[in-house]
């Protein structure tokens, strides 16, 4: 049965291819909750004493700690991209305060929220409202009690892990906006929208810019065969060989049903039409297994390229380019690949 689909062998060269509070808050000799397992804090305080009484108590809760003498040394720790989420900060130090620090800190409009504990000796009102408009979350008066320290803690962790969660959703739904949901590659609004960029960068920049259409052959006698559950499972694993023979910074998408686009950033001609025969041979080299099934695949492939200083009237143009290729490849036989100069 698979001999009888309309699938042509190569006719061109192929290319090489947490728990948020701890049970009891107020037990502070309780064994760390899993929650904080991996927490890591920041502790800036030029006394010692204080430090080590902090470090002792903190690593008993089971954080990991990082422990600086001065306001200074914390600010370098909190503007690299591993820094603490959570700190504890000293109002009165050496170099920068602790005030200073919160003022940087907030400044920075870091993608990832940063609590800030501040730690004080002074007890007027007016003092304590001033540390929490630089950005401080929370204050403990000194000399701390540890139990209370714990549960002011408490509040840190929360918003650390609600934020974490937040942006684990936003990513996901980042992902089903931008992503087809058969296949994981670019979908089409998400592919043409990168296709823009690219093209605004080519004339910008003067550099050249490659774009591929590519379409499997014969997809609609798969689907009447072997169902569209087999023909998914064929999508899937083309998208997945189309993926291994690009670069990293090429970009691959599910222009529509079995169609694909294939957007190539610095590639001439000669890049371009490599590009696509490399695909073509990572597509066709094996069968597709279903079942007991080995089903033999191929594609065609229309090319063009924008040559630096060349102008275009839009993508869409550039992408008509291509798909006039396209259909040339597939009048001429398909399984190969057609390139159109762009005019």
């Amino acid at each position: 049965m698979l001999k009888d689909l309309c699938i042509t062998s190569p006719t061109v060269g192929e290319g090489n291819v947490a728990d948020l509070f701890l049970a009891s808050p107020l037990d502070s000799t309780q064994a760390p909750s899993s929650g904080i397992a991996n927490m890591e804090i920041l502790i800036a305080d030029d006394s010692a004493v204080s430090r080590k009484l902090l470090e002792v108590e903190l690593k008993k809760w089971g954080y990991r700690v990082i422990s600086v003498a001065n306001g200074t040394e914390a600010w370098e720790i909190l503007h690299r991209e591993d820094a603490p989420r959570m700190v504890i900060l000293d109002w009165m130090m050496p170099g920068l305060s602790g005030v200073e620090v919160c003022h940087l800190v907030r400044q920075q409009n870091l993608p990832h929220y940063t609590y800030i504990l501040l730690l004080t000796s002074r007890h007027e009102k007016e003092d304590l409202i001033a540390g929490m408009e630089a950005g401080a979350d929370d204050y403990l008066i000194k000399p701390f009690d540890a139990n209370e320290l714990k549960v002011r803690l408490g509040p840190g962790r929360r918003i650390i892990d609600l934020q974490a969660e937040l942006l684990q959703a936003q990513e996901a739904l980042h992902i089903q906006a931008t992503r087809d949901g058969l296949t994981q590659l670019w979908n089409r609004r998400a592919i043409f929208d990168i296709l823009l960029k690219e093209v605004a960068r080519c004339q910008r920049e003067g550099v050249p810019l490659g774009l591929v259409i590519g379409d499997l052959d014969c997809f609609k006698e798969i689907n009447d065969t072997y169902g569209h559950i087999a023909g998914d499972a064929v999508l899937i694993e083309v998208s997945s060989r189309m993926l291994h023979s690009v670069r990293p910074y090429d970009s691959v998408g599910r222009y529509g049903g079995e169609e694909f686009l294939l957007i190539l950033p610095g590639c001439t001609k000669e890049d371009t039409i490599a590009a696509a025969e490399r695909m073509r041979a990572h597509i066709n080299h094996a069968p597709v297994q279903l079942g007991a099934d080995s089903l033999p695949i191929s594609a065609s492939f229309g090319a063009t390229t924008l040559e630096p200083g060349q102008k275009v009237a839009g993508a869409e143009s550039l992408i008509g380019t291509a798909d006039r290729a396209l259909y040339l490849a597939k009048q001429q036989g398909r399984d190969r690949t057609v390139f159109s100069l762009h005019e």
